[in-house]
């Protein structure tokens, strides 16, 4: 990178730009659910049409999340992270525009193609951009910001889609996309990764594997776990994911070299934010029904009496970056994963058909520090295990292992929820609800024992002889 270059990029506007764009990425995930009444009785369309525009999203932008990665690193992040925002900018306003169901779910797929080149770099750019001793409280701020992005997006769709109209859930992202067009190209600094050819093969064995995977998980509720294309999308992605192994192994080149996850540092952190994101989705798309559909609540009143969770993220999740660069970050990330656990735990004891909120309120504030303590160091952690050129592609990575758990966490607790309980009374849905919040929280407790086997300490790096590939860094802690 250039000093010229250098010179362009500031912490703080880098800060503000790839938390904005990340926020927009992660809010787009579950906005939509609150206001799917509304958009039906526009458009019309099918239940299962109306499904697609959840998981039109879903399944483009975690297929193509390594891509978007990859694509960054051999052209340029700043440069790509512009294309991505275009992207996505342009799709939210064709989405608000969408004359039917068909071309909303059309426009809901680009979107997630955008975000999935948009969402990766956001951590690469901030992580040029700040000083190694200040990327602690960077982290913080970006993963509180994005934090409550996933945690929000059923109040924010409720909000505007009972106040103004359902079209506003995208509208907002094109103002905000429009500035940080500019702001984007002044402010950030170019960065590339190790300039080595796109990995084409690579790319299509994980973006098939993916998309069979996520498919699968996304339709196998609604379509029944034995459905053709649910069991056909699950096995082929499956055998898809494990040629990429293999392929990945052997390849020159690979877009995702196998040797991280030698790493205890990045295969740790990774394996807790899989199964992180796995109990967190699940168990915030239970909690938001019932919240609306068993308590009374307006979508805007749920989502207030919900801050205590969502919002915390925002007071607590700059301190734990913080103390995660005193402290290390295994420590801070493994107690806000059980906290997050002790929090679902206790919500599954206290939820009933008549629940008061003072007696949820407690569960709410200890699943909101935990979620706070969770995203800043988890952040840092998959930054720091691995080479400065390598961190785009273990930034895609991390976040496809995200949007899978996600994905996953909302299958597992819908097929729960249905064999235990139901829509049919409050009573029955609390009965789904329990044992979904029960598997949840044990889900996120094997999470906090995923990072604790991240190592404390830095190893101490050599340089590599010539000709010898350089060295991963067994890390993280710091």
């Amino acid at each position: 990178m250039s000093q010229q270059t250098a010179h362009r990029g500031g912490a703080v506007w880098a800060l503000v730009i790839t938390s904005v764009a990340g926020f927009m990425a992660a809010l787009d995930n579950l906005v939509v659910t609150t206001a799917l009444p509304s958009i039906r009785e526009d458009l019309g369309g099918a239940l299962h049409d109306l499904e697609w525009t959840v998981s039109a999203y879903t399944l483009t932008f975690a297929v193509l999340l390594m891509f978007g990665a990859a694509l960054g690193d051999r052209f340029g992040r700043r440069r790509l992270f512009l294309a991505g925002l275009t992207v996505f900018t342009g799709a939210s306003a064709a989405a608000a525009l969408a004359p039917g169901i068909d071309s909303l779910i059309a426009a809901r797929a680009v979107q997630g193609a955008g975000a999935a080149v948009m969402m990766p770099l956001t951590l690469t750019l901030l992580t040029a951009a700040v000083p190694a001793a200040k990327r602690g409280m960077a982290y913080g701020i970006w993963g509180a910001v994005n934090g409550l992005a996933v945690a929000s997006g059923p109040l924010v769709g409720g909000t505007l889609t009972e106040h103004i109209s359902w079209q506003w859930i995208f509208w907002l992202n094109v103002p905000l996309g429009l500035a940080l067009l500019p702001l984007a190209r002044l402010r950030l600094a170019e960065s590339h990764g190790t300039g080595a050819p796109l990995d084409l093969p690579g790319t299509l064995l994980a973006s098939g594997g993916l998309f069979g995977i996520v498919y699968g998980l996304v339709r196998g509720p609604v379509d029944g776990w034995t459905g053709g294309l649910v069991l056909t999308g699950l096995f082929a992605g499956t055998a898809l994911l494990t040629g990429f192994v293999l392929y990945s192994t052997r390849a020159k080149n690979p877009m995702l070299p196998m040797r991280l996850f030698r790493s205890r540092a990045f295969a740790g952190i990774n394996a807790a934010s899989l199964l992180m994101f796995l109990g967190m989705f699940g168990s915030i798309f239970l909690l938001s029904q019932y919240m609306q559909g068993v308590l009374g609540y307006s979508p805007t009143e749920a989502g207030l009496r919900m801050l205590p969770w969502t919002g915390m993220p925002m007071l607590v999740a700059p301190i734990a970056g913080i103390l995660a660069d005193r402290v290390g970050g295994r420590p801070v990330v493994a107690a806000g994963l059980f906290l997050q656990a002790l929090g679902l735990g206790y919500m599954a004891v206290v939820a009933t058909a008549d629940a008061s909120y003072a007696a949820q309120l407690p569960a709410l504030i200890i699943s909101g520090i935990g979620m706070a303590l969770f995203f800043a160091p988890a952040s840092h952690l998959v930054m720091s295990s691995v080479r400065p050129q390598e961190q785009g592609i273990a930034s895609g990575a991390n976040n496809a292992l995200r949007e899978v758990g996600g994905a996953l966490g909302i299958a597992v607790m819908a097929s729960i929820f249905a064999a235990q309980g139901g829509y049919e009374t409050g009573q029955t849905f609390v009965d789904g609800m329990r044992p979904a919040l029960v598997t949840g929280s044990a889900v996120v407790a094997l999470a906090g024992v995923a990072a604790l086997l991240i190592p404390t300490r830095r190893r101490t790096e050599r340089q590599p002889a010539p000709g010898e590939p350089a060295p991963v860094l067994e890390t993280a802690a710091r």
